[in-house]
């Protein structure tokens, strides 16, 4: 990419990071369309994410790696959720912060990459190459703290035909400004199961590691993650609406009625036991 125009490209930047930070997504099903706002500069009403849970992904879809080698969406599915991140690799600010806060939860999951998840990131700039993948990959590789990003996230370059179908299945929605040489797009990052259908949504440029690993138990199918991680899955709902999990008031009073029914009936077996110790010398319960 070019360094476009300077002025331009700033006011293109601010609008960019509005809609990834302030943005509300759209919602909805693979046939619903895009309300669009007529008080809006044109390229903002065409950056947005539209959510498409339990899609298909078009896993035929080909690529190039990072390595140069040509690859399908399907090489990186089949055992493990997918964490998919639409970003280009030159933008100069929103798509650095999302790949930051990437990097971040993933820090702090305490999952195995590569061994219960994989991480898939495509640019959307067709215009984009091999090299500038594996520059990114470089880097992101380096700033995770555990093993297997070398082998599990994936840095992926591509044509406009196979990156406008992909974009396109997961309602991810940009638009490039010729002006200013950059694209307007919204933030924000995908699950998929290992089957390859659309599980989570998650906003923004942040994004929490309690969240985003109870979105990659969910979407493994509870094959991957802890008794603990089920227990949360039963407290913690997702919600579509916000991207992002919260307590679940009925069920969290079950578990509590449940652990106290438990913990009673701890009590009073353990005091029958004592009492019949007392009454009866001698004798071990």
């Amino acid at each position: 990419m070019s360094q476009g125009h300077p002025h331009g490209m700033a006011r293109l930047l601010a609008a960019t990071l509005l809609i990834g930070l302030l943005g509300a997504p759209h919602h909805g099903h693979a046939s619903d369309s895009v309300t669009i706002d007529a008080s809006m500069p044109k390229i903002l009403n065409e950056a947005s994410i539209e959510q498409k849970l339990g899609a298909k992904l078009p896993l035929e879809l080909a690529f190039k790696d990072e390595a140069g080698r040509d690859v399908q969406l399907k090489d990186y599915f089949g055992k493990h959720p997918v964490v998919l991140v639409m970003a280009y690799y030159e933008c100069p600010m929103l798509c650095t912060l999302v790949l930051n806060g990437v990097v971040k939860a993933l820090n702090v999951l305490n999952l195995r990459m590569a061994q219960d998840y994989e991480v898939v990131t495509v640019s959307f700039d067709p215009g984009e190459t091999p090299a500038l993948a594996a520059a990114k990959k470089a880097t992101y590789v380096q700033e995770y703290h555990g093993e297997g990003a070398e082998q599990g996230w994936h840095f992926l370059t591509g044509g406009q035909d196979a990156i406008v179908a992909l974009a396109d299945a997961v309602g991810f929605r940009y638009s490039y400004d010729p002006k200013t040489d950059e694209y307007a797009h919204a933030s924000g990052i995908m699950v998929a199961t290992p089957d390859g259908r659309l599980s989570k949504y998650f906003y923004g440029v942040e994004y929490s590691g309690r969240d985003l690993r109870l979105g990659l138990v969910d979407a493994a199918d509870k094959r991957i993650g802890t008794a603990v991680d089920q227990i949360m899955l039963w407290c913690y709902h997702y919600d579509p609406l916000t991207g992002r999990y919260g307590l679940a008031i009925i069920s969290a009073l079950r578990l509590v009625a449940l652990m106290t029914v438990v913990a009673v009936g701890a009590f009073m077996i353990r005091s029958l036991r004592q009492e019949r110790r007392i009454q009866t010398p001698g004798v071990v319960l």
